[in-house]
Formats: C-alpha cells, structure tokens, sequence
C-alpha cells in the first residue's frame, strides 16, 4: 500500500478534528486532538479570586516524604557494617549495668545541687576583655591613676635601694634566658620568658642581705583564687587559676593617704554603652558564691604582695594582648585583694579601716606592665561612694630587641648577635616592686 499523499492526510487530520476522538498519526507519533480554546477563561472562583486559602497552603507547604508516602527505613544494621544509600542505624542507649563516671553524661544543670535560676558572671584566666581596663575598672568599681604611686617612687629615686652591677646583671640574664639557656639558634618564648623572670627574681633576693624581711617571703603558683561581689544587680566571681603569687609575712602599707581615698567619692565611672560590661564573662547557673584566698588559715605567709603575669605563649593570637593582659592583671589583683579582705573584715559591704594593697607584674619576656592596686571599700554594688586605685605604668621595654643570630650580607656582618635598647629602668622599677613593704 503507498504511503499516503499531503493531500489524504490533510483530510484525515480534519476529519479527526471534527469528531476529536481518532488518533492522528503525525510524524510516527500517536495524538489525540483537542480543541484549543481561543477565547478567554471561564469566570470562576478560581479564576477571579485565586485558589481557596487552605488549597493554596498545601500546595505551598512542603510536607517530608515520610508524611506524604509511608516508607520504611531500610538502615545497614543487619548487614553490620556500612552501606551507601542505606540509612544508618539508631540504637537504644546501651546500659553497662554500673555507673561509668569517664562515659557518664551526667546529670542535668537544671538537677545539679548547685543550680540557681540567678545568673553569675565568672572572670577566669582566659577572659579576654573587649574593652580593657576601662572595664575591668567598672567592673571593680576603681578610679585608675597613671604612674607608679608616690611610695614606690621614692624606692625608685633612692641609690641606697639599687643593687650594685645593676646593669650588668640584668644584661647577664637576658642573654641567659636568650641565648645561653638552649642549644636552639632562637629559643622560643615559652623557654625564655618564665627563664628570664627567674633570673630577674633571683637578682632581686639578692637585697635580702640588706633586707632581710625580703626572706620572709614564698612564690606560690598554681593556687587558685575565689571572690564573689555584686555590682549594680549583676552577680560577679573571680575564679580558678591565675599568676605566680608571691606572699609575705606583713600587708603592704597603704600607698594612699585618707584624704586622697575621700576625693575618690567625686569621681565618675565611665561606662561603654552599648556595650554591656559582662560582655566577655563567662555566664553559668551552676555555682557557688565563695571567698577563698586559695590557702590555708594557718599559712604562713598569708598576705599576698605581687601578682605575676608570664604571657609565654609562641603564637601571638594566643597571647593577651597588652591592653587586654592590664585588665586581667586588675581583675585577679582586685580578686585576690577582695578575698583578703572578707577574710579579715567579713563579707559585709563597707569602707576599710586599713586598705588592701595588692601589686602586679605583667610580661611577656621583653615588654613589662606595672600594677599596683589598693582595695578602700567592699560596697561595690552602686558607683556612688568610695572607690578603689590603681595605679598603672604601662608597656615598658626592658630591651627593644634580642638578636640570636647574626645579619650577614655579602659575607658581611652588618647586625651582630647581642641585645639591643636595653634599658634599666625597667628592671628598677621591677626591684621597687619587689622591695616594697621591706623597705
């Protein structure tokens, strides 16, 4: 049979379109022919005024496959090892029989016997303050002061107070703590920074032939301080590990007079707002409001006298920046000085009698932070009032550099190894530091 013309095809298709029942053979593909429509849709509610709310929720809303078909889950546990394209497996908590306290998750906070619904904001050793020491100072309620204090000053003016081969000495032990205290080309900083502050300590107990109270001193490291406070209905702690303390036998003397503490009453705080003063505090509900100097009452050497800092880290994101090491020096200093003073006055709020001086020393092997702290009042909770002093010297070099190996160009020594911009008055302040309250 021939294939069918242009022109018996034309027929069928309009024949086709008449009844709109047969299949159309076009091109070897079977259709059926409907009427387009021309005109424009019929006016209905859907057309008008769009699908019914609940109709149009569903479409929208995307239900899970579970929801829509009901599947099973087909996971690997019966084949005991993995497959791609099968679920993995969710099995019930296995139960030991015995309490495990290494695989133990623990009870609940909200089951703790600790737990409060109150708030506390916890400063620690790894708290970084955003705004440095104008925080921490209205955080401790304290008016800041720059320099070192009057008393510290006249041991720094004094040639009677210096030790002999100053210079000498301190040179001898940067380049010990540098160069001479390891085999490596460049030692790192966590090798000659707690060095170097070793060597600087052992320099200053060499007055203690000239002052023997200076014996009647311990260095304490790894203890651990407790302070609680409240300020303005903000619950407040200083805790955990901090510096190398070094106590003694007899307080510091005050280094403010009476009248200087009753003009602190004028000052005014000055605040960040925005920015909430716990902004870097590390909240928690499961605590303890304690006061604890960190050792016993029959201790020995009960006052603490200065506060260490050693910044040793190698990778500078890991180490405090300056700012930020003065306003943990501040905060530790303030806590340790607080449990002091509970300890002696009690915990009720009130002006001292006899002030709490504290001091501190922060370093990081070549740039040195001078603190010396006196706590007045433990009624911290508004900012009317008495307020604590803190006297801070900042960012003092005690070399600019610390060249381990030489600079050749051209087979010339242009730079040799040695230290470079020392300067002394950096370790006499450290020594007026020391020698404070034995002299």
């Amino acid at each position: 049979m021939a294939a069918a013309g242009p022109l018996v095809l034309r027929r069928v298709v309009a024949a086709a379109r008449s009844r709109a029942v047969l299949p159309i053979p076009t091109c070897g593909i079977l259709t059926r022919a409907r009427p387009r429509p021309r005109g424009p849709l019929p006016r209905t509610p859907w057309t008008t005024r769009g699908p019914p709310p609940e109709v149009l929720a569903q479409t929208v809303e995307r239900r899970p496959v579970r929801e829509q078909v009901e599947l099973d889950t087909i996971t690997y546990a019966g084949r005991q090892h993995y497959l791609p394209g099968l679920a993995r497996p969710r099995f019930p908590p296995w139960d030991r029989g015995w309490h495990d306290p290494w695989h133990s998750p623990g009870p609940r906070y909200e089951e703790m016997p600790l737990y409060k619904e109150r708030g506390c904001y916890v400063c620690h050793q790894g708290v970084r303050m955003l705004e440095g020491v104008r925080q921490a100072q209205w955080l401790t309620k304290t008016k800041l002061v720059a320099g070192l204090p009057p008393p510290v000053l006249s041991i720094l003016d004094n040639p009677a107070h210096q030790l002999q081969d100053c210079e000498e000495g301190v040179k001898r032990a940067i380049s010990h703590a540098r160069f001479w205290d390891t085999t490596e080309a460049a030692p790192k900083r966590e090798r000659y920074c707690p060095t170097l502050f070793e060597d600087l300590i052992h320099l200053c107990r060499l007055m203690s032939m000239k002052y023997p109270s200076l014996t009647k001193r311990m260095l304490a490291r790894n203890y651990k301080i407790a302070a609680a406070w409240e300020r303005e209905s903000i619950l407040l702690q200083v805790r955990g590990l901090n510096g190398i303390l070094m106590n003694s036998v007899s307080p510091i003397p005050p280094v403010a007079s009476k009248e200087e503490i009753l003009a602190t009453e004028e000052h005014v705080l000055e605040t960040f707002y925005p920015i909430a003063p716990t902004i870097d505090l590390q909240e928690v509900n499961v605590y303890e409001e304690l006061n604890d100097t960190g050792f016993r009452d029959s201790y020995p050497y009960p006052h603490p006298h200065t506060l260490f800092f050693l910044e040793s880290a190698n990778n500078r994101p890991k180490r405090f920046r300056p700012e930020q090491l003065r306003a943990k020096m501040l905060m530790f200093a303030f806590g340790n000085a607080l449990a002091k003073a509970k300890a002696l006055y009690g915990n009720d709020p009130k002006v001292l009698e006899q002030p709490v001086v504290v001091q501190s020393i922060g370093t990081d092997g070549q740039l040195f932070q001078f603190m010396v702290f006196q706590l007045n009042t433990t009624d911290l909770v508004s900012n009317d009032g008495i307020k604590n002093l803190v006297w801070i010297d900042s960012d003092q070099n005690l070399y600019e550099a610390a060249q381990c190996l030489p600079e050749v160009k051209k087979r010339v020594v242009t730079k040799p190894a040695g230290i470079y911009g020392f300067q002394p008055d950096t370790f006499k302040k450290f020594l007026a530091l020391y020698l404070h309250g034995a002299v």
